[in-house]
């Protein structure tokens, strides 16, 4: 016997659907005329002091005076970078909890660690794109090397008798020297550091030879010459360090490794309060001021769509889950 509805009941079904939704379309309504009407919670997921966490200051003190709210930072690290990305996908989606996340939370750390307590593809909502940058590829100043060439000539007839720093399993300096070892078919030791200072002390006082390591953090001290600039790692040279070829133009072709910054948010955020954010993040990276301050320590602005950045998280997530999976890094 075949069920069937009543012309009345799918009258009233018909009737209800519409008013099912005002409660949704009145939240975004709300939403879009009073947001922000109290501070906002950026969490961070990496400790005070480093690298990420000044750009992300930055991000915050720009924020704060666009939104005419407090954006207040919060620490969170540990977890290679997810403890504080799982806390932003569990907090109320409602706008006052949001995410500053890097290229080794959203597109490395879930390649690498076993177990991610989140799936950063699916529960995030991507806001915008904030930062793009690179790595520089530097020799300690005892080594003979003076270019890309001279490395890969030692490295091809000396197989693992260089070593190279890192700031830790899984990090873009790791994975991206990784990368750079297929492509140029070499054997280079691997020695990984408790963040990046440490590694580049040893690449100074030559008890490692190379690293491959983030512009913000590693550019002083080639600027101060106490370390060697060999290549960087970016489709473009470096504004902080022009003199300096890409890694291309050093004689790898094809070869490319950028680092960058974006803003993530719990999913369910409402569509006006995306938008708000995304808004004011575009004009941030078009101003003056906002350049001046991140390219003073090595990165460039950047912003874009909603769906720009969940593509460009997509693609940088393919890309460095392959070269993980071919160099077996594992980070527990």
């Amino acid at each position: 016997m075949k069920l069937s509805v009543s012309s009345s009941v799918a009258t009233c079904l018909m009737v209800a659907a519409p008013l099912l939704t005002q409660p949704a379309l009145a939240a975004d309504s709300t939403a879009s005329t009073t947001y922000p009407n109290r501070p906002i919670r950026m969490i961070v997921p990496q400790a005070p002091g480093s690298a990420s966490d000044t750009v992300a200051r930055i991000i915050a003190q720009e924020l704060t005076t666009r939104l005419k709210q407090q954006v207040i930072v919060d620490n969170r690290p540990g977890g290679a970078l997810l403890l504080g990305l799982d806390l932003t996908s569990k907090a109320n989606p409602d706008g006052y909890t949001i995410g500053y996340a890097m290229i080794g939370a959203l597109a490395i750390s879930p390649n690498v660690v076993s177990k991610p307590p989140l799936n950063v593809l699916k529960d995030l909502q991507p806001v915008a794109q904030t930062t793009t940058g690179q790595m520089l590829l530097a020799a300690g100043p005892a080594t003979p090397f003076k270019s890309v060439k001279e490395v890969v000539a030692y490295a091809k007839q000396n197989p693992d008798k260089l070593n190279y720093a890192s700031s830790g399993v899984g990090t873009p300096g790791h994975v991206g020297f990784e990368l750079f070892k297929y492509m140029t078919g070499t054997s280079i030791v691997h020695v990984a550091y408790k963040g990046g200072a440490a590694g580049i002390v040893d690449l100074i006082a030559g008890r490692v030879q190379l690293m491959l390591e983030s512009t913000n953090s590693i550019t002083p001290y080639a600027k101060a010459g106490r370390v060697r600039g060999l290549a960087v790692s970016g489709p473009k040279r470096s504004e902080a360090l022009p003199e300096i070829p890409t890694m291309i133009e050093a004689g790898v072709p094809g070869y490319e490794a950028t680092t960058w910054t974006g803003i993530v948010a719990p999913v369910g955020m409402p569509r006006p309060v995306v938008a708000r954010l995304n808004a004011e993040i575009v004009q941030m990276a078009a101003s003056p001021s906002y350049k001046e301050k991140v390219q003073a320590i090595g990165s460039d602005p950047m912003s874009g769509t909603p769906e720009q950045f969940g593509a460009f998280i997509r693609s940088e997530s393919a890309k460095w889950a392959a070269v993980v999976k071919r160099a077996g890094v594992k980070a527990d």
